[in-house]
């Protein structure tokens, strides 16, 4: 089991009453998904071979919950549900922290962009134009005004723009803790891999698990059949990130656009955080961001690679994030390298998350939040559990329904 794992119970598979929620990934999305569920009274499962585990895209992401600061000219219906989920996440992290017992080093402190030459100062003033006009607060400053906040900046940064608004996580604590509620809420984990639905006619009725159960030694989970076996639910949840297009037995109108993106992150450790806030800047065309820890760690990152399903940390990738980030904070080459990662986003063919129904009555889906997964944690679990709002989760859901991408689209009734 990975260091950032925590033991759970896991139950065998019941074959009594259907679940009323099955989540097929455990990755954030479909834990945060199980554990309001479970706080809503439902029956919850989850099913994966090792959840929250180094496989899961959240393993290796920094936790920037920073819609504003990463908005884009062509992304506003993405900035619509960032800063919907941003909004939630102070909530979700103290619900979440009084359910679990944890610490999830929840932090809004804001978000500073840094720019140095004129060209880039440039981009930063459009921008920040670009910001205004959206209503969206934020602060242009002067290079000495950036390091007079950030005293570890380059004496390069010439100005910066600060999102004040914005926050970051520790993703690996939300998901320790977000296992540790599932535990108290009596939430069933089936470490199994799901080898397929099961479906009666159109309707999805549960899965069917691999014969190992997904086991790394090949055994079956807590005692389930070694023959896989059947898990029965009204409603499943098809949640399993960069994999999610690898699902057996889809058909063509129901199987997610999702493809692999892979991501490379490094891990710093400080005796003392050196810096306040999350810091980004564009570096050599690409951008770079450092994100602090209250404990000392520095993450820098990250890489994007279209390259399938490679999960290699590469001297490159690593190269590039630390040459990038010594120009924003020279003093990043003096600290420890506490871990290196890579893992795989499940990016969509516009960027917007797949959440909600598909025509296969009893089947969601929840997955393709690319980079933003853990931001958009909370507001895909409201949209799932219904606690979004009729007013609210209509608009949102909208944006992200798994049926723009598919003609004449029809509903199933109990999806």
């Amino acid at each position: 089991m990975p260091p950032t794992a925590v033991p759970a119970s896991p139950r065998s598979p019941s074959p009594g009453t259907p679940y009323d929620l099955l989540l097929i990934g455990g990755g954030v999305i479909g834990l945060s998904a199980a554990w309001r569920a479970a706080r809503r009274g439902l029956r919850v499962a989850v099913a994966d071979p090792a959840p929250a585990s180094a496989a899961a895209a959240s393993h290796a992401a920094a936790g920037m919950l920073a819609p504003v600061s990463e908005v884009t000219y062509t992304e506003e219906p993405l900035l619509r549900l960032g800063l919907a989920s941003l909004a939630r996440w102070p909530a979700f992290a103290a619900e979440l922290a009084a359910d679990s017992g944890h610490d999830l080093d929840y932090r809004a402190e804001g978000t500073l962009e840094v720019a140095f030459g004129s060209d880039d100062l440039a981009v930063l003033d459009e921008l920040a134009a670009f910001m205004r006009k959206l209503e969206l607060p934020v602060e242009r400053l002067t290079g000495r005004e950036c390091r007079r906040l950030e005293p570890m900046l380059a004496p390069a940064v010439r100005g910066g723009l600060l999102a004040p608004g914005d926050a970051w996580v520790d993703p690996r604590r939300v998901t320790r803790a977000l296992l540790a509620a599932l535990e108290r809420r009596g939430v069933t984990l089936i470490p199994a891999r799901v080898a397929g639905l099961e479906r009666s006619g159109e309707a999805v009725t549960g899965v069917r698990l691999a014969p190992d159960g997904g086991s790394p030694d090949g055994g079956s989970p807590d005692g389930g059949s070694p023959d896989g076996g059947v898990v029965r639910a009204r409603r499943t949840v098809l949640a399993a990130g960069a994999w999610s297009g690898a699902m057996e037995g889809l058909p063509p109108e129901v199987l997610p656009p999702v493809r692999p993106v892979k991501g490379q992150i490094m891990r710093l450790r400080s005796p003392e955080p050196i810096l306040r806030r999350c810091v980004r800047g564009s570096v050599h065309g690409s951008y770079v961001y450092l994100v602090p820890r209250g404990d000392g760690e520095l993450v820098l990152g990250a890489t994007q690679e279209e390259l399938g399903f490679d999960t290699r940390v590469t001297a490159g990738g690593l190269w590039e994030l630390l040459r990038d980030a010594r120009e924003l904070v020279p003093g990043v080459t003096e600290l420890e390298v506490a871990d290196v990662v890579a893992g795989l986003r499940p990016g969509t063919p516009d960027n917007l998350p797949l959440i909600g129904p598909t025509v296969l009555p009893g089947l969601s889906l929840a997955t393709g939040h690319h980079r933003g997964g853990v931001l958009l944690a909370p507001l895909t679990a409201a949209l799932l559990t219904g606690e979004a709002g009729d007013d609210e989760g209509e608009g949102l859901a909208a944006l992200c329904s798994p049926l723009r991408f598919h003609e004449n689209p029809r509903v199933g009734e109990n999806a």
